[in-house]
């Protein structure tokens, strides 16, 4: 599968989705690794945000490709609504929408893309499905692994803390942004091929 040539009728390339919560609170969160990355995005290609859809938005150019980011502000349960309210605005159609989100499932630092699959719980996808009417949209799954042994930290205790220093989230973030951009570039299956199952 390729992404490109862009769909006639709408003027957007990609829509790069980072789930996470707003709030001082959750902002270094594992569970908000999908902000970070496309704040990573932003950052790289000089995108600047601005109130839209129930979150923040951003376009940049990628490789001449138009890229919009969105960060749903509607806290994780109800991404799928600004989610939906983008993808209706810029006329695109779930395998054109790129979701960028924990994965607790992965050992940290492991990365996999994939078109659809399963919701693993995970209420921030389900949102996006409930709302998108599919879940046949894409997905870029970021490790940040479980409880190590020894701690009885539920699973949502521990997403919903910060990084550790040995996590090495600033590397873990920079190869997800960079996997986005070989995404981008490349088409889904030859990023799967460079990404999935590899550490970061």
């Amino acid at each position: 599968m390729r992404l490109w040539p862009r769909r006639h009728g709408t003027s957007l390339d990609l829509l790069v989705v980072g789930l996470g919560n707003p709030g001082r609170e959750y902002a270094g969160n594992r569970h908000n690794v999908g902000w970070l990355v496309v704040d990573e995005l932003a950052r790289r290609h000089d995108g600047s945000w601005r109130g839209k859809f129930d979150g923040q938005l951003a376009e940049v150019r990628i490789e001449g490709h138009k890229i919009a980011l969105l960060k749903p502000e509607t806290f994780m349960n109800e991404s799928g609504r600004s989610v939906q309210a983008a993808a209706s605005f810029f006329k695109l159609e779930p395998d054109t929408v790129l979701v960028v989100h924990d994965e607790g499932d992965l050992d940290v630092g492991r990365l996999q893309a994939r078109l659809g699959g399963g919701l693993a719980g995970h209420n921030g996808l389900r949102s996006v499905a409930k709302h998108l009417g599919t879940q046949d949209f894409l997905r870029l799954r970021v490790g940040v692994g479980r409880p190590g042994r020894g701690d009885r930290r539920p699973l949502a205790d521990y997403l919903l803390a910060d990084f550790e220093p040995h996590d090495d989230a600033e590397r873990l973030i920079a190869a997800a942004a960079d996997a986005v951009e070989t995404l981008d570039r490349d088409g889904l299956e030859a990023a799967q091929r460079a990404i999935n199952g590899k550490p970061s």
